[in-house]
């Protein structure tokens, strides 16, 4: 059965000699993988291979059946071509980091038209945007709302958070409390948006203290989920 889908690439591996195995996050149907046939060899296997960069935005029609776990690709042409995610080196860090952070974390085989929604309008205001030394910051703040564990808020200044419970509480845990000066952090970015995260002021040495905060959330609540390889060269490129 032929399905038009749009998709946001999130990984792909080699298989066998000449194929690839492509990761995408659908609007339709969640988490799907295809079979490329040939895309390492050269001709028009090798054309479509080129369309599955990190994050890319495509529009896709694949041959879909209910028993494969490994659909194929008819058609795919891109959805949107991004004018800095490839050629901006920053860019370029936080799109490495962020597609293997949700080839981690998306698991769902099934539609969720919010999130796709959120994915696809962040990377492409991302795209948009000179100053975005804030946004992976934001972003993975952002998804865990759609992962179930989305921070509480709290309007009280002195309260600290607590890493394994979600909560703002008036003393610091002596496990999971994080410090005083993240949780005020953190309050800044939940009392914004994306189009705010500019009047948040971090230098290099915050923004990656409140980065590995963040990811430290992230493993306590989601099982499986490890330090992105990738993240040693996105501190080097962005911290």
């Amino acid at each position: 059965m032929l399905i038009k889908t749009e998709a946001i690439v999130l990984s792909k591996i080699k298989y066998r000699d000449s194929d690839l195995i492509v990761k995408c996050y659908t609007n339709i149907r969640g988490t799907v993988s295809y079979l490329l046939p040939g895309a390492l060899k050269n001709g028009k296997g090798s054309s479509k291979a080129a369309y599955f960069q990190p994050l890319s935005l495509l529009a896709l029609e694949e041959n879909f059946r209910a028993n494969r776990s490994l659909q194929f690709v008819k058609e795919v042409k891109l959805k949107t071509n991004y004018q800095s995610l490839y050629t901006n080196i920053p860019k370029g860090a936080i799109v490495m980091f962020l597609a293997e952070v949700l080839s981690m974390v998306l698991k769902e085989e099934e539609e969720n038209t919010s999130l796709f929604g959120f994915l696809e309008s962040a990377f492409l205001w991302l795209d948009h945007q000179q100053d975005y030394s804030n946004f992976h910051l934001m972003f993975l703040l952002k998804l865990t709302k759609f992962l179930g564990f989305y921070p509480n808020d709290s309007t009280d200044i002195h309260s600290v958070f607590n890493l394994s419970t979600g909560q703002f509480e008036n003393f610091q845990h002596p496990l999971y409390g994080i410090s005083r000066e993240n949780s005020l952090v953190l309050k800044q970015f939940l009392a914004t948006h994306f189009e705010g995260i500019t009047s948040i002021k971090l230098n290099s040495e915050k923004r990656l203290s409140f980065l590995t905060m963040l990811l430290r959330y992230y493993e306590l609540h989601l099982d499986g989920f490890n330090s992105p390889k990738s993240l040693a060269v996105f501190n080097q490129v962005f911290h």
